[in-house]
Protein backbone atom coordinates (compact mmCIF):
# COMPACT_ATOMS: atom_id res chain seq x y z
CA UNK A 1 0.00 0.00 0.00
CA UNK A 2 0.98 3.88 -0.97
CA UNK A 3 1.86 6.28 2.18
CA UNK A 4 2.95 9.43 1.98
CA UNK A 5 5.06 11.06 5.05
CA UNK A 6 5.10 14.82 5.14
CA UNK A 7 8.28 15.92 6.66
CA UNK A 8 11.82 14.86 6.20
CA UNK A 9 12.96 15.44 10.17
CA UNK A 10 13.84 12.06 12.46
CA UNK A 11 10.58 11.45 13.06
CA UNK A 12 9.36 11.64 9.38
CA UNK A 13 12.61 9.94 8.15
CA UNK A 14 12.09 6.98 10.93
CA UNK A 15 8.34 6.70 10.29
CA UNK A 16 9.08 6.40 6.49
CA UNK A 17 11.88 3.72 7.31
CA UNK A 18 9.83 1.57 9.46
CA UNK A 19 6.73 1.14 6.83
CA UNK A 20 9.38 0.44 4.36
CA UNK A 21 10.36 -2.23 6.30
CA UNK A 22 6.82 -3.26 6.15
CA UNK A 23 6.54 -3.32 2.63
CA UNK A 24 4.56 -0.12 2.09
CA UNK A 25 5.48 2.21 -0.44
CA UNK A 26 6.47 5.32 0.96
CA UNK A 27 6.80 8.68 -0.16
CA UNK A 28 8.83 11.38 1.63
CA UNK A 29 7.94 15.32 0.78
CA UNK A 30 10.36 17.71 2.89
CA UNK A 31 9.92 21.42 2.35
CA UNK A 32 13.50 21.92 2.65
CA UNK A 33 16.37 21.31 0.59
CA UNK A 34 18.00 19.44 3.22
CA UNK A 35 16.70 16.11 5.08
CA UNK A 36 16.82 16.33 9.00
CA UNK A 37 14.49 18.66 10.77
CA UNK A 38 16.10 20.43 13.55
CA UNK A 39 18.93 18.05 13.16
CA UNK A 40 20.25 19.33 9.99
CA UNK A 41 23.48 20.37 9.62
CA UNK A 42 25.58 22.82 7.83
CA UNK A 43 29.48 22.46 6.18
CA UNK A 44 32.05 23.94 8.17
CA UNK A 45 35.56 23.69 8.00
CA UNK A 46 35.40 20.03 5.66
CA UNK A 47 32.74 18.83 7.97
CA UNK A 48 29.16 19.03 8.86
CA UNK A 49 27.67 20.19 12.05
CA UNK A 50 24.02 20.83 13.52
CA UNK A 51 22.11 23.92 13.19
CA UNK A 52 20.79 23.28 16.42
CA UNK A 53 23.20 21.96 18.98
CA UNK A 54 22.62 18.00 19.35
CA UNK A 55 24.16 15.05 21.69
CA UNK A 56 22.42 11.88 23.23
CA UNK A 57 22.59 9.94 26.25
CA UNK A 58 23.58 6.39 27.11
CA UNK A 59 19.80 5.81 27.92
CA UNK A 60 18.43 6.68 24.82
CA UNK A 61 17.78 3.78 23.51
CA UNK A 62 15.90 4.05 20.73
CA UNK A 63 18.41 6.02 19.06
CA UNK A 64 20.88 3.96 20.25
CA UNK A 65 19.54 0.46 18.45
CA UNK A 66 18.31 2.57 15.15
CA UNK A 67 22.19 3.76 14.91
CA UNK A 68 23.39 -0.26 15.31
CA UNK A 69 20.80 -1.39 13.41
CA UNK A 70 21.98 1.14 10.61
CA UNK A 71 25.41 0.14 10.76
CA UNK A 72 26.88 3.05 12.07
CA UNK A 73 27.48 2.33 16.00
CA UNK A 74 31.19 2.50 15.06
CA UNK A 75 30.69 5.76 14.00
CA UNK A 76 29.51 6.65 18.27
CA UNK A 77 31.98 8.86 20.61
CA UNK A 78 30.82 8.83 23.85
CA UNK A 79 32.72 11.93 25.66
CA UNK A 80 32.04 12.95 29.53
CA UNK A 81 29.89 16.38 29.73
CA UNK A 82 31.33 19.33 30.86
CA UNK A 83 27.70 21.24 31.54
CA UNK A 84 28.03 24.14 33.91
CA UNK A 85 26.30 27.55 35.43
CA UNK A 86 27.50 31.33 34.89
CA UNK A 87 25.82 33.22 37.98
CA UNK A 88 27.01 36.37 39.14
CA UNK A 89 30.51 36.89 37.05
CA UNK A 90 31.40 33.18 37.77
CA UNK A 91 31.40 30.08 36.09
CA UNK A 92 30.53 26.67 38.23
CA UNK A 93 30.75 22.81 36.97
CA UNK A 94 27.69 21.41 37.18
CA UNK A 95 28.12 17.67 36.70
CA UNK A 96 28.42 15.49 39.77
CA UNK A 97 27.18 15.26 42.97
CA UNK A 98 30.66 16.69 44.60
CA UNK A 99 29.97 19.73 41.83
CA UNK A 100 26.69 20.29 43.84
CA UNK A 101 28.42 19.86 47.36
CA UNK A 102 30.32 22.62 45.76
CA UNK A 103 27.82 25.23 44.49
CA UNK A 104 28.92 28.21 46.30
CA UNK A 105 25.53 30.25 45.56
CA UNK A 106 23.41 27.98 47.67
CA UNK A 107 24.21 27.56 51.72
CA UNK A 108 25.17 24.54 52.67
CA UNK A 109 21.35 23.08 53.89
CA UNK A 110 20.22 24.04 50.68
CA UNK A 111 22.50 22.22 48.68
CA UNK A 112 22.33 19.29 50.70
CA UNK A 113 18.04 19.63 50.46
CA UNK A 114 18.96 20.19 46.38
CA UNK A 115 20.70 16.95 46.44
CA UNK A 116 18.10 14.79 48.45
CA UNK A 117 15.14 16.14 46.31
CA UNK A 118 17.01 15.12 42.86
CA UNK A 119 17.70 11.96 44.30
CA UNK A 120 13.80 11.53 45.42
CA UNK A 121 12.74 12.66 42.01
CA UNK A 122 15.32 10.32 40.14
CA UNK A 123 13.63 7.73 41.89
CA UNK A 124 9.95 8.69 41.65
CA UNK A 125 7.44 6.47 39.63
CA UNK A 126 4.16 8.40 39.24
CA UNK A 127 4.40 11.56 37.24
CA UNK A 128 0.98 12.50 36.69
CA UNK A 129 1.05 13.07 40.28
CA UNK A 130 3.08 16.20 39.38
CA UNK A 131 0.99 17.05 36.55
CA UNK A 132 -1.31 19.46 37.54
CA UNK A 133 1.44 21.61 39.37
CA UNK A 134 4.07 24.04 38.48
CA UNK A 135 7.92 23.21 39.01
CA UNK A 136 8.18 26.98 40.65
CA UNK A 137 5.36 26.13 43.28
CA UNK A 138 6.83 22.47 43.56
CA UNK A 139 10.40 23.29 43.78
CA UNK A 140 9.47 26.86 45.81
CA UNK A 141 7.42 24.25 48.47
CA UNK A 142 10.29 21.40 48.37
CA UNK A 143 13.22 23.11 47.79
CA UNK A 144 13.44 26.89 48.45
CA UNK A 145 13.43 29.87 46.46
CA UNK A 146 16.91 30.46 46.38
CA UNK A 147 18.03 26.86 44.89
CA UNK A 148 14.98 27.59 42.10
CA UNK A 149 16.09 31.36 41.23
CA UNK A 150 19.70 29.78 40.81
CA UNK A 151 19.22 26.20 39.30
CA UNK A 152 16.02 25.38 38.52
CA UNK A 153 14.30 28.29 36.86
CA UNK A 154 17.98 28.53 34.54
CA UNK A 155 17.14 25.08 33.43
CA UNK A 156 13.30 26.14 32.60
CA UNK A 157 13.78 29.38 31.01
CA UNK A 158 16.72 27.55 28.74
CA UNK A 159 13.81 25.79 27.19
CA UNK A 160 10.72 28.02 27.67
CA UNK A 161 12.13 31.38 28.24
CA UNK A 162 9.16 33.45 29.40
CA UNK A 163 6.92 30.76 30.42
CA UNK A 164 9.97 28.78 32.91
CA UNK A 165 7.56 29.73 35.85
CA UNK A 166 4.06 28.46 34.10
CA UNK A 167 5.81 24.72 33.40
CA UNK A 168 4.36 21.59 34.64
CA UNK A 169 6.55 19.76 37.43
CA UNK A 170 5.98 16.74 35.56
CA UNK A 171 8.00 17.97 32.55
CA UNK A 172 11.10 18.79 35.08
CA UNK A 173 10.47 15.47 36.73
CA UNK A 174 11.28 14.16 33.27
CA UNK A 175 14.72 15.72 32.44
CA UNK A 176 15.58 14.02 36.61
CA UNK A 177 14.74 10.76 35.33
CA UNK A 178 16.41 10.46 31.59
CA UNK A 179 19.90 12.19 32.97
CA UNK A 180 20.22 10.27 35.88
CA UNK A 181 20.70 6.99 33.51
CA UNK A 182 23.04 8.70 31.54
CA UNK A 183 25.05 8.28 34.22
CA UNK A 184 28.45 6.49 35.45
CA UNK A 185 29.03 4.75 38.29
CA UNK A 186 27.50 6.12 41.40
CA UNK A 187 26.33 8.60 39.62
CA UNK A 188 30.00 10.22 39.02
CA UNK A 189 30.35 11.36 35.37
CA UNK A 190 27.66 12.17 32.81
CA UNK A 191 28.54 10.67 29.53
CA UNK A 192 27.20 11.91 26.24
CA UNK A 193 27.25 10.78 22.16
CA UNK A 194 28.00 12.52 19.13
CA UNK A 195 28.61 10.71 16.14
CA UNK A 196 31.88 10.93 13.91
CA UNK A 197 31.13 13.73 10.99
CA UNK A 198 27.82 15.11 12.71
CA UNK A 199 24.85 13.43 12.67
CA UNK A 200 24.45 13.72 9.25
CA UNK A 201 25.75 10.62 9.27
CA UNK A 202 22.64 9.20 10.57
CA UNK A 203 20.27 11.32 8.46
CA UNK A 204 22.21 10.15 4.87
CA UNK A 205 21.78 6.53 5.82
CA UNK A 206 18.25 6.38 6.60
CA UNK A 207 17.37 8.31 3.19
CA UNK A 208 19.72 5.36 1.95
CA UNK A 209 18.16 2.96 2.93
CA UNK A 210 14.54 3.88 2.62
CA UNK A 211 15.46 4.11 -1.12
CA UNK A 212 16.96 0.45 -1.34
CA UNK A 213 13.82 -0.74 0.09
CA UNK A 214 11.93 1.38 -2.77
CA UNK A 215 10.79 4.63 -1.27
CA UNK A 216 11.16 7.93 -2.51
CA UNK A 217 12.57 11.08 -1.13
CA UNK A 218 11.55 14.33 -2.48
CA UNK A 219 13.49 17.37 -0.96
CA UNK A 220 12.60 20.98 -1.24
CA UNK A 221 9.32 19.95 -1.88
CA UNK A 222 6.91 21.23 0.48
CA UNK A 223 3.17 20.33 0.83
CA UNK A 224 0.41 22.93 -0.18
CA UNK A 225 -2.66 21.21 1.17
CA UNK A 226 -3.58 17.15 2.69
CA UNK A 227 -6.80 16.21 -0.05
CA UNK A 228 -9.16 14.62 2.14
CA UNK A 229 -12.81 13.53 0.76
CA UNK A 230 -15.94 12.56 2.50
CA UNK A 231 -13.35 12.25 5.73
CA UNK A 232 -10.92 9.87 4.59
CA UNK A 233 -7.55 11.19 3.07
CA UNK A 234 -6.81 10.46 -0.19
CA UNK A 235 -3.31 12.30 -0.93
CA UNK A 236 -1.53 15.54 -0.87
CA UNK A 237 -1.13 18.68 -3.13
CA UNK A 238 3.03 19.94 -3.69
CA UNK A 239 4.24 23.33 -4.75
CA UNK A 240 6.22 23.27 -7.90
CA UNK A 241 7.05 25.98 -10.14
CA UNK A 242 4.06 24.91 -12.76
CA UNK A 243 2.04 24.92 -9.76
CA UNK A 244 0.71 22.16 -7.79
CA UNK A 245 0.93 18.73 -7.99
CA UNK A 246 -1.33 16.20 -6.61
CA UNK A 247 0.00 12.79 -5.30
CA UNK A 248 -2.80 9.58 -4.43
CA UNK A 249 -1.82 8.31 -1.31
CA UNK A 250 -4.91 6.54 0.97
CA UNK A 251 -2.64 7.08 3.88
CA UNK A 252 -0.83 9.79 5.09
CA UNK A 253 1.30 11.13 7.85
CA UNK A 254 2.07 14.45 8.97
CA UNK A 255 4.76 15.33 11.24
CA UNK A 256 4.83 18.84 10.67
CA UNK A 257 4.28 20.86 13.79
CA UNK A 258 0.44 21.26 14.95
CA UNK A 259 -0.11 25.26 13.16
CA UNK A 260 1.44 24.44 10.17
CA UNK A 261 -0.77 20.36 9.75
CA UNK A 262 -3.83 23.26 10.48
CA UNK A 263 -2.86 25.34 7.72
CA UNK A 264 -2.33 22.55 4.96
CA UNK A 265 -5.28 20.47 6.51
CA UNK A 266 -8.05 22.59 6.80
CA UNK A 267 -11.04 20.30 6.44
CA UNK A 268 -10.05 18.73 9.70
CA UNK A 269 -13.29 18.24 11.98
CA UNK A 270 -13.54 21.37 14.58
CA UNK A 271 -13.29 19.22 17.56
CA UNK A 272 -9.80 18.32 16.35
CA UNK A 273 -8.84 21.71 15.05
CA UNK A 274 -9.80 22.83 18.46
CA UNK A 275 -7.21 20.42 20.30
CA UNK A 276 -4.40 21.26 18.14
CA UNK A 277 -4.87 25.00 18.59
CA UNK A 278 -4.41 24.38 22.25
CA UNK A 279 -0.70 23.07 21.90
CA UNK A 280 1.65 26.74 21.90
CA UNK A 281 5.26 26.39 20.38
CA UNK A 282 8.00 28.61 20.75
CA UNK A 283 10.60 28.96 18.09
CA UNK A 284 14.38 28.89 18.34
CA UNK A 285 17.41 31.01 17.49
CA UNK A 286 20.85 29.61 17.31
CA UNK A 287 23.78 31.98 16.74
CA UNK A 288 26.38 29.99 15.82
CA UNK A 289 30.19 31.51 15.89
CA UNK A 290 33.69 30.62 14.82
CA UNK A 291 35.99 32.00 16.67
CA UNK A 292 39.74 32.16 17.10
CA UNK A 293 40.09 31.50 20.89
CA UNK A 294 38.06 29.22 23.70
CA UNK A 295 34.97 31.42 24.96
CA UNK A 296 34.93 29.06 28.01
CA UNK A 297 35.87 25.33 29.57
CA UNK A 298 32.30 24.18 29.58
CA UNK A 299 30.41 22.53 26.84
CA UNK A 300 26.78 23.25 28.18
CA UNK A 301 26.81 26.87 29.75
CA UNK A 302 23.53 27.35 31.32
CA UNK A 303 23.18 31.32 31.92
CA UNK A 304 21.44 31.75 35.51
CA UNK A 305 21.44 35.74 34.84
CA UNK A 306 17.88 37.09 33.25
CA UNK A 307 19.55 40.10 32.26
CA UNK A 308 21.59 38.01 29.26
CA UNK A 309 20.18 38.18 25.83
CA UNK A 310 20.56 34.49 25.33
CA UNK A 311 19.97 31.34 27.73
CA UNK A 312 22.58 29.29 26.76
CA UNK A 313 26.27 29.07 25.44
CA UNK A 314 26.98 25.79 24.44
CA UNK A 315 30.81 25.49 22.78
CA UNK A 316 30.99 22.13 20.73
CA UNK A 317 34.48 22.54 20.81
CA UNK A 318 34.78 21.51 24.46
CA UNK A 319 32.20 18.48 23.49
CA UNK A 320 34.54 17.63 20.23
CA UNK A 321 37.80 19.01 19.68
CA UNK A 322 38.78 21.71 17.80
CA UNK A 323 41.17 19.86 15.56
CA UNK A 324 37.80 17.98 13.90
CA UNK A 325 36.66 22.06 12.52
CA UNK A 326 40.71 23.21 11.87
CA UNK A 327 41.40 24.74 15.31
CA UNK A 328 38.72 26.47 15.13
CA UNK A 329 36.59 27.27 18.38
CA UNK A 330 32.48 26.60 18.12
CA UNK A 331 29.99 28.27 20.01
CA UNK A 332 26.29 28.02 19.72
CA UNK A 333 24.38 30.94 21.42
CA UNK A 334 20.53 29.86 22.19
CA UNK A 335 17.48 31.33 22.59
CA UNK A 336 13.98 30.78 22.95
CA UNK A 337 11.31 32.90 21.66
CA UNK A 338 7.80 33.14 20.20
CA UNK A 339 7.87 33.00 16.63
CA UNK A 340 5.92 36.64 16.82
CA UNK A 341 8.49 38.68 18.73
CA UNK A 342 10.40 41.29 17.03
CA UNK A 343 13.88 39.88 18.06
CA UNK A 344 12.92 36.48 16.93
CA UNK A 345 13.34 38.22 13.19
CA UNK A 346 16.55 40.16 14.10
CA UNK A 347 19.25 39.41 11.72
CA UNK A 348 23.01 37.87 12.68
CA UNK A 349 24.82 41.18 12.73
CA UNK A 350 22.08 42.87 15.24
CA UNK A 351 21.99 39.90 17.40
CA UNK A 352 26.16 39.47 17.51
CA UNK A 353 25.77 43.33 18.37
CA UNK A 354 23.50 42.62 21.33
CA UNK A 355 25.12 39.62 22.64
CA UNK A 356 28.78 40.81 22.61
CA UNK A 357 28.64 42.64 26.28
CA UNK A 358 27.34 39.24 27.48
CA UNK A 359 30.30 37.32 26.06
CA UNK A 360 32.88 39.71 27.69
CA UNK A 361 31.08 38.79 31.14
CA UNK A 362 31.05 35.08 30.49
CA UNK A 363 35.07 35.63 29.73
CA UNK A 364 36.53 39.23 30.65
CA UNK A 365 39.49 38.63 27.89
CA UNK A 366 36.76 38.05 25.21
CA UNK A 367 37.37 40.33 21.96
CA UNK A 368 35.36 40.75 19.09
CA UNK A 369 38.36 40.16 16.90
CA UNK A 370 37.84 36.85 17.67
CA UNK A 371 35.07 35.92 15.42
CA UNK A 372 35.85 34.95 12.17
CA UNK A 373 32.45 33.72 10.98
CA UNK A 374 28.80 33.12 12.08
CA UNK A 375 26.01 31.93 11.52
CA UNK A 376 22.19 32.24 12.52
CA UNK A 377 19.25 29.58 12.08
CA UNK A 378 15.42 29.82 13.07
CA UNK A 379 13.25 27.16 14.35
CA UNK A 380 9.45 28.24 14.20
CA UNK A 381 8.46 25.18 16.66
CA UNK A 382 11.29 24.14 18.59
CA UNK A 383 9.47 23.51 22.08
CA UNK A 384 6.11 22.75 22.74
CA UNK A 385 5.07 24.73 25.98
CA UNK A 386 4.26 22.22 28.61
CA UNK A 387 1.92 23.83 30.94
CA UNK A 388 -0.15 22.17 33.74
CA UNK A 389 -2.66 19.31 33.16
CA UNK A 390 -0.76 19.01 29.31
CA UNK A 391 -1.89 15.47 28.63
CA UNK A 392 -5.27 16.48 28.51
CA UNK A 393 -4.46 18.63 25.37
CA UNK A 394 -2.07 16.22 23.15
CA UNK A 395 -3.72 15.07 20.31
CA UNK A 396 -3.62 11.16 19.10
CA UNK A 397 -1.71 10.17 16.67
CA UNK A 398 -4.96 9.37 15.01
CA UNK A 399 -6.98 12.13 13.64
CA UNK A 400 -10.76 11.46 12.95
CA UNK A 401 -10.37 11.55 8.91
CA UNK A 402 -9.54 8.06 7.77
CA UNK A 403 -6.01 7.23 7.14
CA UNK A 404 -4.20 10.71 8.24
CA UNK A 405 -1.82 10.63 10.77
CA UNK A 406 -0.28 13.12 13.05
CA UNK A 407 3.09 12.56 14.45
CA UNK A 408 5.06 15.37 15.72
CA UNK A 409 6.84 16.75 19.11
CA UNK A 410 3.73 18.05 20.90
CA UNK A 411 3.02 14.54 21.84
CA UNK A 412 6.88 13.69 23.26
CA UNK A 413 5.45 13.82 26.63
CA UNK A 414 6.41 13.46 29.72
CA UNK A 415 9.82 13.69 28.34
CA UNK A 416 11.67 16.08 26.86
CA UNK A 417 11.77 16.62 23.04
CA UNK A 418 14.98 14.99 21.65
CA UNK A 419 15.93 12.82 18.78
CA UNK A 420 15.69 9.76 21.08
CA UNK A 421 11.76 10.61 21.21
CA UNK A 422 11.75 11.67 17.60
CA UNK A 423 12.53 8.00 16.91
CA UNK A 424 10.44 6.54 19.32
CA UNK A 425 7.45 8.53 18.03
CA UNK A 426 8.16 8.11 14.42
CA UNK A 427 8.25 3.86 14.98
CA UNK A 428 4.70 4.43 17.18
CA UNK A 429 3.74 6.08 14.21
CA UNK A 430 4.48 3.38 12.16
CA UNK A 431 3.33 0.78 14.20
CA UNK A 432 0.06 2.24 14.44
CA UNK A 433 -0.34 3.03 10.74
CA UNK A 434 -0.19 -0.70 10.40
CA UNK A 435 -2.03 -1.78 13.17
CA UNK A 436 -5.09 0.15 12.27
CA UNK A 437 -4.52 -0.92 8.74
CA UNK A 438 -4.91 -4.61 9.92
CA UNK A 439 -8.08 -3.77 11.44
CA UNK A 440 -6.61 -3.53 14.94
CA UNK A 441 -8.60 -2.02 17.68
CA UNK A 442 -5.83 1.30 18.93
Amino acid sequence: MKVGVIGGGITGLTAAYELAKRGYAVSLFESEPDLGGQAATFPIEGTRLEKFYHHIFTSDREMIALIEELGLAEEMRWLPSKVGIYYEKEIYDFVTPLDLLRFRPLGLFQRLRTGLVTLYLQRFANWRNLENVTALEWVRQNVGQQPYEVIFRPLLRGKFGQHADEISMAWLWSKFKHRVASRGPAMQRELLGYMEGSFQGLIDRLAERIGELGGEIYQGSPVKRVLIEGNRVTGLETESTEGGIEHRFPLVIATVPSFVFLEIAPELPEAYEARLRQVEYLGAVCLVLSSKEPLSRIYWLNISDTGFPFVGAIEQTNFIPPEVYNGKHIVYLSNYLSRHDPNYHLPPEELLTAYLPFLKKINPSFDEGWIEELWLFRADAAQPIITCDYSERIPPLWTPVEGLYLANTSQIYPQDRGMNYSVRLGQRAAEIVERVEKGETL
